[in-house]
């Protein structure tokens, strides 16, 4: 009967073999060629190898290390990073809210293809109408005073030329009756004189009066025509902003929603609160295409600027793209607020593809953080650790195993590329063999170990 020690070694190998199952499958599947579409071709060759190491797996007993064996090959080296990204175009014209505060009461569908000149948005700004309204009456009301203040002046002015025409009426008689002081007497003559003099008083009076009167007009006038003016140029700046509030497409092409910025997780609807300068639909130009990766910050610190990426999509099965990381943004935003956990934006092109995705079709990004051809490659779990050196267990043709150190340059945590120690056809174990079946041990020289 197996006692407890038995169990525990079995439960190891069971779950090594699990593990190296993986590993097989991921070495494979690194090792693949980067076109994806190829990739998607050999799929099958991959279930099949997997399910055959499956049965290999379940068929296995205690004691039989043979079956977790790696036969080491020459193969190609490629450290990946998987991560979800969003098609979007990389020049668009989007449309802003005007200079103002008001309510989406229309907007046009998310995805729909628009004309030249549809509406796509409008507005309703209530302050905004009720300052147009007020203009408008005051307006009216300041062209109603100036009619009046004109009829008023013109009613003075010509009150006051009757009494000039009427000063020169009583000069002309005054000049008539100065014909007759040869015969009046001293007094007389004094009186007339005077008349006459005051008559030119009177005269010269009305004249400067008449010259006063006409400038006060002209500037009374002038005043209120410049208030005119400026109501109509305020009213002329509310009538374009109420037009403004009518969004028309520019161009044809694809109209899009863009996200909210209260919740920042949903995209615009009708009946939202918008702003000054906040994006409000965005048409895309379609030739051109880019995929913004939104990373955890596991994967950030990996992806460099000019990794290459190869693009799978999900709408798109049978069509693949290729590109290479353009930008990384160094502030990462929380994924909703109070969050520790930030996404860090990453910006990728999209070079050459079999056909190009449309803006907002989900891209599965494959970057390659580092790739090496035509070198020793074989799975971290064949490899272990002692005394901080590293060792793998070489099979030897008597079924014994010599424990070897190797020396190792990429990792990941899939596979390893192994510098020194192994050749192409030597089998490793991929469980630690037991003791007695340990033959011999062999270090590096230790120039090679220390480099």
């Amino acid at each position: 009967m197996p006692n407890a020690a038995d169990f525990s070694n079995r439960k190891s190998y069971l779950s090594a073999s699990f593990f190296a199952i993986n590993i097989n499958h991921n070495i494979l599947e690194d090792s693949a060629k980067a076109d994806a579409k190829a990739m998607h071709h050999h799929a099958p060759t991959y279930a099949s190898t997997l399910l055959a190491l499956t049965v290999l797996a379940a068929s296995c007993t205690y004691g039989g290390e043979e079956a977790f064996s790696y036969v080491v090959s020459r193969a190609t080296y490629e450290n990946v990073v998987t991560v979800d990204g969003v098609v979007e175009p990389i020049r668009s014209t989007t449309l802003h809210c005007p200079n103002t505060e008001g309510t989406v009461v229309f907007l046009v569908e998310d995805g729909t293809f628009v004309k030249e000149g549809d509406v796509v948005c409008i507005i309703e700004a209530q302050g905004l109408q009720s300052e147009y309204d007020r203009l408008t009456l005051d307006l009216e009301n300041a062209k109603a005073h100036l009619s009046k203040v004109k009829a008023d002046l013109n009613l003075q002015y010509t009150l006051l030329e009757a009494q000039v025409n009427n000063n020169e009426a009583d000069m002309k008689i005054a000049q008539l009756d100065s014909l007759q002081l040869a015969y009046a007497t001293p007094t007389q003559r004094k009186i007339k004189t005077l008349e006459l003099q005051k008559v030119a008083i009177e005269k010269a009076k009305y004249d400067k009066k008449l010259r006063a009167l006409s400038v006060i007009q002209q500037s009374e006038i002038k005043m209120n025509e410049q208030s005119i003016k400026r109501i109509e140029n305020r009213l002329q700046s509310s009538r374009k902003l109420l037009e403004s509030l009518t969004l028309k497409a520019p161009q044809k092409g694809l109209a899009l929603r863009p996200d909210y910025r209260v919740t920042g997780t949903s995209k615009l609807q009708a009946g939202d609160i918008v702003w000054n300068n906040m994006p409000l639909v965005i048409i895309p130009e379609l030739n051109q295409m880019k995929v913004k990766i939104m990373a955890s910050e596991a994967d950030y610190k990996y992806i460099s600027v000019d990794d290459s990426v190869c693009y799978t999509f999900d709408a798109m099965p049978d069509h693949v793209a290729w590109g290479k990381i353009l930008s990384k943004k160094p502030v990462g935003q929380q994924i909703k607020m109070g969050s520790k956990v930030k996404l860090f934006e990453v910006e990728a092109s999209i070079d050459s593809t079999t056909k190009l995705p449309e803006p907002g079709f989900t891209a599965n990004c494959r970057i390659t953080l580092r790739q090496v051809k035509d070198t020793i490659v074989i799975p971290q779990i064949a490899i272990f650790e002692e005394d901080l050196k590293k060792f793998v267990y070489v099979r030897q043709r008597d079924g014994g195993y010599e424990m070897r150190q190797i020396q190792t340059s990429l990792t990941s945590l899939k596979a390893a590329v192994v510098a020194a120690g192994l050749q192409a056809n030597d089998v490793i174990s991929l469980v630690k063999p037991t003791p007695s079946k340990v033959k011999r041990k062999e270090l590096l020289p230790d120039s090679t170990a220390a480099r």
